[in-house]
């Protein structure tokens, strides 16, 4: 008759075979994973690449820029759709008055640009375009979404025809003379410091050069032109604000 079992051996023919797997496991769980070290290592590496730049080819450092510009883009966007007085309203008003729903994901893109401008309104696609990386501020951002989203309230609401140099002149003036371009500090910043009429003379400025770009247009005359026929007008025409903020 045998004794009563020891709890060593409890359950095992075999206690050697028991105790070389309890060293083992001993072993496993003492020895690092390395693995998962190297995993950990090479996040740092590239972490601390992105901060300095250090160890990453050109390319890379200018996706890492590219996508950093990207992100504060698509932040400041979310937060001036959301409590931006202006760009609120403009939404709503254009909702409201042309029955089109502007989808800030497919409508507001923040994309890479050249550094001649902050952003545009393609006609094509109905949406606006803000230049990632070419705002110094978010109150710029706000002022040039405003103002595109201007362009694209005029689009809706009226038949624009943007080859004909007038229709383009009177959105161009409406935009810049609503949207905040032509604000006192802005026109500091581009060292302009007129004190008699400075709004009317940078939306006509202003107006002018953006009418100038325009493929139709065959010369800075004709731009000049086309403004100064429209300009009474649609300088006078506030909509849908009641007035120039």
């Amino acid at each position: 008759m045998s004794g009563p079992s020891s709890p060593l051996s409890a359950g095992s023919d075999h206690p050697e075979n028991s105790s070389e797997e309890l060293k083992n496991n001993i072993q496993k769980a003492s020895t690092p994973n390395v693995n998962s070290d190297d995993r950990v290592l090479n996040r740092w590496r590239r972490s601390f690449g992105l901060l300095t730049g250090l160890g990453l080819t050109a390319e890379e450092r200018a996706d890492a820029f590219a996508d950093q510009q990207r992100q504060v883009c698509e932040r400041w966007k979310a937060e001036l759709v959301k409590y931006s007085p202006t760009v609120t309203f403009m939404l709503e008003r254009i909702e409201k008055e042309t029955g089109v729903k502007v989808s800030p994901p497919e409508q507001i893109l923040c994309l890479p640009c050249d550094q001649t401008r902050s952003g545009g309104f393609t006609p094509e696609a109905g949406a606006v375009i803000l230049c990632q990386g070419n705002f110094w501020s978010k109150k710029h951002m706000e002022h040039t979404v405003t103002h595109e989203l201007v362009h694209m309230y005029d689009h809706c609401k009226f038949d624009v025809d943007w080859r004909n140099l007038r229709h383009h002149a009177c959105s161009e003036i409406r935009a810049n003379s609503l949207g905040g371009d032509c604000k006192w500090t802005r026109e500091i910043r581009r060292l302009f410091f007129n004190f008699s009429k400075q709004h009317q003379e940078c939306v006509r400025r202003r107006a002018v050069i953006s009418v100038q770009a325009n493929p139709a247009c065959p010369s800075r005359e004709e731009a000049e032109k086309a403004v100064n026929e429209v300009w009474e007008s649609c300088f006078n025409d506030t909509r849908p604000f009641d007035e120039i903020y």
